[in-house]
């Protein structure tokens, strides 16, 4: 698809013949005989692909790509030169030239290497898309949660995305969400267009997470035939999250210290520093002064990475927000499987906060999935949840189950058989219950308890008459 060009060249000659060529194959054209004019053009027309000569009157085209590149990183410039001016073009590629041609070239020799262009303009549309969906499925607004110290270590995380250079430690247990916090830093953060790129410290030996972290020369190891470029390498300008950074061998741990402290590694097998400008952030599950006491991991490392630390709480400390996640599961499940739960009965919502979910919030996703395979379409009941869910009491001295109090509630009375009570006043309760659950959200209760908002206020009036 024929895209908008602007052709920089200051002889008249040149730029009439590659323009007339150009307009032929249905490119919209645009035409500057000098930097300064093809820099305000550039920054007035914003076209799509630049065809930009190295010799130029007044500023030259290295200097005006370099600016071009500045003003928007994206822009993919072809540069010319004559057969004597190749190392200026290899000067041009260094500062982000997209491809070069030596003149004087035959039109269908641009035509190709403008169409290759257009495949790589069409690429960074479709990575712009993608950035722009990830910016909504990970932005911090849709994070679910009504516990206050949820709320403050989100602040946290917001005002440590926008300065683009902090390093950031995630902790918390497995499946409480240090991914998706890491996606919605680097989304929310300047760095957001650029790479994101993440890999499991635990997932890997250690010679092989070396390699993958810091790419190697050919002839590195017995297997490397070719170079290859690292994660650290692949993500500059962007983040890097590592994983279950507890994990990392301590010889790695040096050579990534290295890195935040200078910014600068090399390659396995190579013989000269790469700089990188890369925002890191490291998750653990696991108490990483603890290893630093035991001596598994190093100290220095340790305080490196410590700059910003964000806790992220286990479920069974969030009691409040079990419910709002399993509705908005529900949701979600709703979409890709096809079909039409309406939220929990009554029974089923006890259970579910009941529960001290060790495996955090995906356990709750894996559990509300298979539920919504297995049960039919309405309001999910007590019956259809797992038998592990369904059958479980919290163990002697623990804290009692959202269907009991400790002051002697209806729920008591109807446990142990005395005092029996109305039906009304058992929903009463439990819709009290139900709305302190949900933070007082009155939608989100209402399909909890499946009925409809308006009925729920109208139930709430009578209780509350005045």
């Amino acid at each position: 698809m024929p895209y908008s060009v602007l052709v920089v060249d200051d002889e008249e000659l040149t730029l009439r013949t590659i323009s007339r060529g150009l307009r032929a194959e249905g490119y919209e054209v645009f035409t500057a005989a000098s930097g300064e004019d093809a820099l305000r053009i550039f920054e007035e027309q914003d076209p799509e692909l630049i065809l930009l000569d190295i010799i130029l009157p007044g500023i030259d085209g290295v200097e005006v790509l370099r600016r071009m590149k500045s003003a928007n990183p994206a822009a993919i410039v072809l540069m010319m030169s004559a057969y004597h001016m190749v190392d200026r073009a290899v000067e041009a590629m260094k500062a982000g030239a997209y491809d070069y041609l030596v003149k004087p070239f035959h039109l269908a020799d641009l035509m190709s290497t403008l169409e290759r262009a257009g495949e790589m303009l069409a690429l960074r549309v479709r990575v712009r898309d993608n950035v722009e969906r990830a910016k909504g499925q990970y932005d911090f607004g849709r994070v679910v949660t009504h516990n206050p110290a949820m709320r403050a270590m989100l602040e946290m995380a917001k005002k440590a995305a926008e300065s683009d250079h902090t390093t950031i430690l995630i902790l918390g247990e497995s499946g409480t969400g240090k991914g998706v916090l890491a996606r919605a830093i680097h989304y929310a953060s300047p760095r957001a267009n650029m790479p994101l790129l993440e890999l499991n410290c635990a997932a890997l030996p250690e010679n092989l997470l070396e390699s993958e972290l810091f790419g190697f020369e050919p002839g590195a190891f017995t297997d490397a035939r070719r170079r290859k470029e690292g994660l650290l390498e692949r993500a500059h300008r962007g983040t890097l999250f590592l994983d279950e950074i507890g994990n990392m061998a301590a010889a790695v741990q040096a050579k990534l210290l290295r890195v935040l402290e200078e910014g600068t590694f090399m390659r396995l097998g190579g013989t000269r520093n790469i700089t990188i400008s890369v925002r890191l952030v490291a998750a653990t599950n696991t108490e990483l002064k603890e290893a630093v006491a035991k001596g598994q991991f190093r100290e220095d490392l340790y305080y490196r990475l410590n700059v910003v630390p964000l806790l992220i709480p286990p479920l069974r400390d969030r009691k409040e927000d079990i419910l709002p996640l399993a509705l908005e599961m529900v949701r979600h499940f709703n979409e890709e499987l096809h079909k039409s739960f309406t939220g929990f009965s009554p029974a089923a919502a006890e259970l579910l906060q009941s529960y001290p979910w060790q495996g955090n919030i995906r356990e709750l996703k894996n559990v509300i999935e298979r539920t919504m395979i297995l049960a039919p379409d309405g309001e999910i009941d007590a019956t259809f949840l797992p038998e592990e869910i369904r059958e479980y009491r919290p163990p002697e001295g623990d804290a009692k189950r959202p269907a009991e109090s400790d002051n002697g509630s209806a729920f008591d009375a109807v446990a142990n058989g005395d005092n029996f009570i109305t039906l009304r006043e058992f929903e009463d309760e439990y819709i009290q219950r139900v709305l302190t659950a949900t933070a007082n959200n009155k939608t989100h209760a209402a399909r909890v308890l499946g009925i409809h908002p308006t009925s729920l206020l109208r139930r709430l009036k009578k209780l509350s008459p005045e």
